[in-house]
């Protein structure tokens, strides 16, 4: 290291002379260096228990690296020891934002199984349950996604309108978020008097406040800013990770298991696919919004359609042990974060062989590998929000 000349006279009061300090051979030039950032496991701006490994440079992030399994529950494999009746409580629980819907899978893929046919009203209950569960889960990003930008009130608008909502639900099911109201050829128990009703005036109050959230955050110049052009996912990439739902249509990927390769009921319904095709976060926050719109007009129909309906089972009877053939079937759905399928494998046996899920979080979250990079650490919460994942999703 060498003092400027002249330094040392002047403090001496004698003449100029340079300093050289040796250090060592293996010293760099001075330069910036990439730092290793560790984001969670237990960290503010994540969700739940997520890693992610970051590689820094400055501000500016030059790779990311999804860590999971912090929260793995082995639920897969305790599918293997449960009876196909107990599976459903298991499965109930991955997406915690979705249990109707990770029920449905189960069920779907048992009674295909069984060659079973279920009465018509519960396959029109299933997909009122199913339209309204899917509303609940994107409320609540909707409230929270601004919520990890800096906005607070959202939140308390998209909490009162899934306030409206839990009320059908958990009068039908005595659950707020676990509803364990599927079962193998039907539902739990038929609708309850007046029921229809009150969940026709439910979606009628959501819809009609809805455009309260959308006035509050939609034109926001500093929500605009923070998300419009940034996380952009291009289609090649995604079909790589096989990213599915609100994310996929955001990048303009029309495709929606409803609509294209029907279950249920939605064969029967003009099931709106909702895309985009700016890819970025901004743009996969306008489709859960639109999406919302669309699965309270889905609500409509069913209960209309249910209303129609002659009285009838909702459900078949089944023996006191169930067993299901050997062989072997995939059951997927559009579930509202995603894909979610399983593959049952059976031997013949009350419990299953193998049961495999396939959830919509784990693939959507890997691609943050790609989409991370470049661009700063204050854009990261910004993407990251956008993913809309649960980390139980991720870590089945």
């Amino acid at each position: 290291m060498t003092e400027p000349p002249g330094a040392r006279g002047a403090r001496t009061g004698g003449a100029p002379t340079e300093r050289v300090v040796g250090i060592g051979a293996g010293a760099k030039e001075l330069a910036t260096e990439d730092m290793i950032l560790n984001i969670g496991p237990q960290h503010p701006s994540t969700h739940g228990v997520l890693r992610l490994r970051l590689t820094v440079d400055g501000e500016r992030i030059g790779s990311a690296e999804p860590i999971v399994g912090y929260m793995h529950r082995g639920a897969e494999k305790l599918f293997e020891v449960r009876d196909y009746r107990q599976i459903i409580v298991l499965a109930n629980r991955h997406d915690w934002l979705s249990a109707f819907a990770n029920e449905l899978g189960v069920v779907l893929a048992v009674e295909r199984m069984l060659g079973m046919e279920v009465p018509v009203r519960a396959v029109w209950a299933r997909t009122l349950l199913a339209e309204l569960n899917r509303v609940l889960n994107h409320l609540m990003f909707l409230g929270s996604y601004p919520l990890e930008l800096g906005a607070i009130t959202p939140v308390f608008y998209a909490f009162r309108e899934r306030e409206t909502l839990q009320a059908v639900m958990e009068e039908i099911s005595g659950g707020r978020m676990h509803y364990m109201f599927n079962r193998v050829g039907g539902l739990k128990e038929d609708l309850p008097y007046g029921w229809l009703d009150r969940v026709a005036q439910a979606v009628t109050d959501v819809r009609r406040r809805l455009p309260d959230i959308e006035k509050l955050i939609s034109g926001n110049e500093i929500f605009i800013a923070r998300t419009r052009g940034v996380g952009v996912l291009d289609r090649e990439t995604i079909m790589q990770y096989g990213v599915s739902g609100p994310i996929a249509r955001a990048s303009g990927v029309d495709f929606d298991l409803r609509r294209d390769e029907p279950y249920l009921a939605y064969g029967e319904l003009p099931v709106k696919v909702v895309t985009r095709s700016a890819g970025d976060c901004h743009a996969r926050f306008e489709v859960l919004l639109d999406q919302v719109k669309v699965a309270l007009d889905l609500a409509d129909a069913c209960v209309e359609r249910l209303r129609s309906l002659p009285p009838g089972p909702i459900n078949q009877r089944l023996p006191k042990v169930l067993k299901v053939p050997e062989g072997h079937t995939y059951a997927w759905t559009e579930n509202p974060l995603g894909l979610n399928g399983y593959y049952l494998v059976s031997r013949g046996e009350k419990t299953p062989w193998r049961l495999k899920l396939r959830s919509a979080s784990y693939n959507n979250v890997q691609v943050l590998r790609e989409m991370l990079p470049g661009h700063l650490i204050s854009d990261m919460v910004a993407i990251l929000g956008s993913m809309f994942f649960v980390v139980g999703d991720i870590d089945k």
